[in-house]
């Protein structure tokens, strides 16, 4: 395979903002493993394995079960997340999948569990980790990589 750009190296400028929104989001009130939660769903749903090794990771270091990481792409056929968790990954899901725009019922769903701050925050790391995930994907980064 033909090594492509990174991102960081290329567009250092553009990184450190990349870099700069991760800060904002590790400032935010977002417990942590709902920001793993969004980043894993995400990233399955974008194929992005680079993110997704990372992730996992990070998630079975906040104590998250391999149960539950396991079941993040079936979460809609199992009982193991609660009402506030499965809100977070309807919005992930319809953010990371956009067409056109999210459903009314999702976005109330998760206003009326998450609050407007707790919501807008979400969003942001819904839309950061897209990001990520389309940097990764393009530069066919692999797990283990910097």
């Amino acid at each position: 395979m033909q090594q492509r750009i990174r991102m960081g190296k290329v567009q250092p400028e553009a990184y450190k903002v990349m870099l700069s929104m991760e800060k904002y989001i590790d400032g935010t009130g977002l417990k942590p493993l709902h920001k793993e939660m969004i980043r894993i769903r995400a990233s399955q749903i974008n194929g992005c394995s680079y993110c997704l090794d990372m992730h996992t990771r990070d998630a079975r270091k906040l104590g998250e079960t391999e149960q539950r990481i396991y079941l993040l792409s079936a979460w809609k056929e199992t009982r193991l997340y609660t009402a506030e968790e499965r809100a977070i990954l309807a919005l992930t899901e319809e953010i990371t999948l956009i067409q056109g725009q999210v459903s009314d019922a999702v976005y109330d769903d998760a206003l009326s569990l998450l609050g407007e701050e707790y919501l807008a925050q979400v969003i942001m790391l819904i839309i950061c980790i897209n990001m990520w995930n389309r940097i990764g994907i393009s530069g066919k980064m692999e797990p283990g990589e910097d």
